[in-house]
């Protein structure tokens, strides 16, 4: 007698619990954890699901469906995933299936899609139906099927439930699920030799007939022996596009050979990915810091399992990553590198891939769903295609399907299919790009990766020029092992830093625009010496602000608490919170003054008046708005390192580990706008963002220079980036987080509450935050209103808890998880929504 198996099933929704599934008898050999599974949940919406549990026994508040469809014949989550992620749900306090749904990449994710159609019973009587109805019936008689985006776009609505509900009830119309599946394999077409054409005697006679009867066909022939040859295998399976380059009018032939019974013309999976070659001797020789560096970190290892490398910029960190990574490979085992940005991703897989070939991977939020669906692919092993039905062809160059045993790439990364890891490097761990914020999990990459090492017994090494505070404590502390590297390489001097005094140059009307004549005297050197320039200016836009010069109106978002930010490019006033726009006002809103006024200065700014100051440089722009585009990053870093851009102004994309050797100054525009930020953090982010920046000037044979411009010169934060003084930056933190009860001596989690209605917003707060205070005492703070109190028209209030670093964080979170339940049973607030934030930035 067959057994009654059930599974419990992660849906990839936002839902407390598994989900029990029935297998049907004849599924049950195929059945195993960690596939996809296609099910229904609610009245008859379908989702991939995917199998945690096996067992025989069946739910009891609900009778089990039966599954719809098994979708892999192997798993593609492995038990290692399925840990990480419970940890993932547990610690940031959120539901599995949110975890799902940030870790697997879209194409692996199959949902069901709503059909309409004509129901055949309904006849030919339109006499009860509205217009709008009309419409759509019309439409089916012509279509047979539409979707429910087409039924919206056809009625010119939005929403079309009350439609689709009338339909139905008049009997006009059937729904249906179709299931939607989203990872589409490449493919690409390929000619062999059938296996009769193969033998010597036969290819000799044919060459022989062809040559006199049919000289094209011959042409062809020779260029698939050819190409064949070219790729070091037989002459079989060779790229038709690759025949038709070299052939001319190879289409014809290569249809008659096949008629002939000479060739076979077939379709195989490619993959989308490139793929490296790795050149011999490419890997460079440790300096003497280097080495004893290399040395101090493996010797570390075999006590911490987690090492901090502190070294200053350019001292090489990259080198010594390399070199952990080959001794890890030659141990058999895996590595993730771990970068803050793409634009990183760009300078260091071209290091890696000349050294490691087509072993080394790339996965970041650039590639598309089908692109990250193959490097998961890879990881597993398989073929390009989750279930693959071709069978393999004898002669095929299998390094497409090679697996990576490497994987660069940003914080997403941590979630892939490794199995077998012996080495995570985190690079540049200080950066805030490392912490998700919007959806949930709302992790911190770095402090993840740690526990995935643990999970894999895996070595972590974080490195950084500007450690964030709390993991400089934690290697003072001795929790991590602590490594220095203190020396540039190649006997660079770490550059000379100035600091233009803005108070001054004001007060004496020296400033053109935005600009000191100590920056602009340092530019035009720059230029003469044909050096390159960095500018740093962390605000977007040509100007932040407008407002009228007689009666002080600003442009305000419609949907947000915000001034709105002009874009000289595209002519519009934009919210860089909800991307509302509008073209410019020519007169004032409020007085009708023709008195508009710009105010303030952003990256696009700066390159317009640079143009102007110095017109015969070319000068390129790193930001948001320019590297939305897929290869756009990769594009601008080359212009760069061609020496295309003379002066490359820059967000804090321009501070993040790029490595230029050309670059002879570097400009930070506005220092005090960083500093003054209302946050406990600003002094260590300002330090880091100055530092990391100046660390691009320089080159083996000149010192660089570092233009900093500010109205307080004198801030202590400035005179540490002058000094590369970290430690008396972090010992002043130190005892300002002690006093204040902020990381590392107290952990943080704070609550965003978000509402339509600020008045029932205000009472939902007020009454979560009393919940919590009845719990918690003092140590809450809060409800109140943040810089911006509505964004995209809700409007939001928040809540910080400060929890020792001795209390038990497990007790504080059952308490607060508690506290949530009562608040989400209050029948007013049902509808607030509470965003839960564990160690917030």
């Amino acid at each position: 007698m067959q057994e009654t198996l059930f599974i419990d099933v992660i849906l990839p929704l936002p839902v407390p619990r598994l989900y029990t599934y029935r297998i049907p008898f004849d599924s049950n050999a195929l059945i195993k954890t960690g596939i996809r599974v296609v099910v229904q949940f609610g009245p008859n919406k379908l989702y991939t699901g995917l199998v945690r549990k096996i067992h025989q026994t069946p739910p009891k508040e609900y009778e089990a469906k039966y599954i719809e469809q098994i979708l892999d014949l192997n798993p593609v989550v492995n038990e290692k995933q399925f840990v990480f992620w419970e940890w993932l749900s547990s610690y940031y306090m959120c539901n599995i299936g949110e975890v799902m749904n940030a870790a697997l990449p879209g194409g692996l994710k199959i949902s069901s899609e709503t059909k309409v159609i004509l129901n055949p019973y309904f006849g030919s009587d339109y006499t009860s139906l509205n217009d709008k109805e009309f419409l759509i019936v019309e439409a089916l008689e012509l279509n047979q099927v539409l979707t429910l985006d087409q039924v919206s776009e056809i009625i010119d609505q939005k929403t079309t439930y009350s439609v689709i509900k009338s339909l139905l009830e008049k009997g006009a119309i059937v729904v249906e699920e179709e299931i939607k599946e989203k990872f589409k394999p490449k493919t690409e077409t390929f000619i062999r030799l059938t296996e009769t054409s193969t033998k010597d005697e036969f290819l000799k006679e044919l060459f022989d007939g062809l040559e006199k009867k049919a000289p094209r066909q011959l042409d062809v022939l020779m260029a698939i022996l050819s190409l064949g040859r070219g790729e070091g295998g037989s002459a079989r399976n060779v790229k038709k596009s690759e025949v038709l380059k070299k052939a001319e009018g190879a289409e014809g032939a290569i249809n008659a050979l096949v008629k002939k019974g000479i060739l076979e013309v077939f379709s195989r999976e490619t993959g989308r990915l490139e793929m490296g070659e790795a050149i011999s001797g490419y890997s460079k020789k440790l300096n003497e810091f280097q080495q004893k560096a290399y040395d101090e970190i493996t010797a570390q290892f075999k006590e911490k399992d987690v090492v901090l490398l502190h070294g200053v910029t350019s001292s090489g960190k990259t080198e010594i990553y390399i070199k952990l990574i080959e001794k890890t490979l030659a141990q058999g085992k895996q590595v993730l590198y771990l970068l803050p940005e793409i634009a990183l991703t760009a300078q260091i897989i071209n290091r890696l891939r000349n050294i490691l070939g087509d072993k080394a991977g790339i996965y970041h939020s650039k590639y598309n769903g089908n692109e990250r669906v193959e490097v998961w692919q890879k990881l597993i092993g398989t073929k390009n295609g989750l279930n693959p039905k071709d069978e393999e062809v004898p002669g095929d160059d299998q390094k497409e399907n090679a697996p990576y045993s490497v994987i660069l790439g940003a914080r997403s990364a941590l979630f892939l299919p490794f199995d077998n890891l012996g080495l995570i490097i985190v690079d540049e761990e200080h950066e805030t790009s490392f912490k998700q914020f919007e959806p949930a999990p709302r992790y911190h990459a770095r402090d993840a990766a740690i526990v995935l090492g643990n999970f894999h017994k895996a070595d972590v090494l974080l490195g950084s020029a500007t450690p964030s505070i709390e993991s400089y404590y934690n290697a003072q502390s001795g929790k991590y092992g602590f490594v220095e590297l203190m020396k540039r390489f190649g006997g660079m001097q770490m550059p000379e830093i100035l600091v233009a005094d803005l108070t001054e140059a004001s007060r004496k009307k020296l400033m053109k625009s935005h600009y000191s004549p100590l920056l602009l005297e340092n530019i035009s050197l720059a230029m003469e010496n044909k050096e390159q320039v960095i500018l740093f200016q962390n605000r977007r836009g040509f100007a932040p602000q407008i407002n009228c010069s007689m009666c002080g109106w600003i442009p305000q978002c419609t949907r947000c608490d915000v001034s709105l930010t002009y874009h000289k490019n595209i002519n519009q006033l934009k919210c860089h919170y909800c991307g509302y726009s509008h073209r410019p006002p020519s007169t004032c809103s409020a007085c009708g003054s023709a008195e508009v006024k710009m105010r303030g200065f952003g990256t696009e700014k700066i390159e317009d008046e640079l143009s102007i100051f110095f017109p015969n440089a070319k000068v390129g722009r790193m930001d948001l708005d320019t590297t939305r585009g897929k290869n756009s990053y990769k594009q601008i870093i080359s212009d760069f390192e061609e020496h295309k851009i003379d002066i490359l102004v820059g967000t804090q994309m321009v501070t993040k580990g790029l490595d230029f050797d050309n670059v002879g100054l570097v400009g930070i525009l506005s220092a005090d706008s960083m500093l003054q930020f209302p946050d406990f953090r600003a002094n260590e982010r300002s330090f880091q963002l100055m530092a990391q920046v100046s660390g691009r000037a320089g080159r083996k044979n000149k010192r660089g220079k570092v233009v900093i411009q500010a109205f307080k010169p004198e801030h202590p934060i400035i005179k540490n980036v002058i000094a590369n003084d970290y430690l008396s930056m972090y010992i002043w933190e130190m005892m300002e987080r002690k006093n204040f009860f902020y990381p590392p001596f107290h952990r943080l989690i704070g609550f965003t509450l978000r509402h339509k209605d600020i008045d029932v917003l205000n009472q939902g707060a007020k009454y979560f935050g009393d919940l919590l205070k009845k719990q918690l005492g003092n140590r809450v703070l809060g409800p109140e209103f943040p810089t911006i109190a509505r964004i995209r028209n809700l409007y939001n209030k928040k809540i910080l808890v400060k929890i020792e670093k001795e209390a038990s964080i497990g007790t504080v979170k059952s308490q607060i998880q508690e506290m949530q339940n009562i608040f989400s049973h209050h029948k007013e607030f049902k509808s607030v929504r509470i965003i839960t934030d564990i160690d917030p930035l």
